[in-house]
């Protein structure tokens, strides 16, 4: 049995970056989800699924969920990211709304990357939209996510960082 896989889906390269991270600490394989099969999972005894958070899904939970059966006895983690700092509560709502099924997986998180002239068209339109809408509020009642929206507007920033990862290594460390 090999000891570990980082599975990453990473639209624009934070979650991949992280997971890379992750690979340099672990020595786990390190492999795009789009790559592996459910069926392989079940080498492993580690499985950590890092991937990007796109409108308030995480990204690569799938394979998780469609092979959860075949991967109940496995030690499992996710690890998202985001454009936002972090905040309990909008994490909580994360968590609940994207861990239906996977229960008693520990979810952690980190701050990605915004730039705009990589996104899809698609992607920086709904963003436009967005920070449309949110612009018509009295700025101070955004949510942490707003305003980092908000402040991200226009520009190009990359606020990944290795200390997100921390807490997850603690984790593994304790099994």
């Amino acid at each position: 049995m090999k000891k570990g896989i980082i599975c990453y889906r990473s639209k624009y390269g934070a979650a991949k970056k992280y997971a890379h991270w992750l690979q340099e600490v672990l020595d786990y394989e390190c492999r795009d989800i789009k790559t592996i099969s459910g069926k392989e999972l079940k080498d492993y005894e580690t499985i950590i699924i890092c991937g990007g958070i796109y409108a308030s899904g995480i990204k690569g939970l799938s394979l998780l969920k469609k092979h959860r059966n075949e991967v109940a006895d496995k030690r499992i983690a996710v690890f998202c990211v985001g454009a936002s700092p972090y905040d309990h509560q909008a994490f909580e709502q994360l968590k609940q709304a994207n861990m239906k099924g996977l229960e008693g997986i520990p979810l952690f998180y980190g701050r990605g990357a915004w730039d705009e002239a990589k996104m899809s068209f698609i992607d920086r339109k709904l963003c436009h939209t967005l920070q449309k809408v949110i612009a018509k509020k009295d700025p101070n009642t955004y949510e942490p996510w707003m305003k980092a929206l908000m402040e991200a507007r226009g520009k190009s920033a990359d606020w990944c960082d290795k200390q997100y990862l921390q807490p997850l290594l603690d984790f593994l460390n304790k099994q």
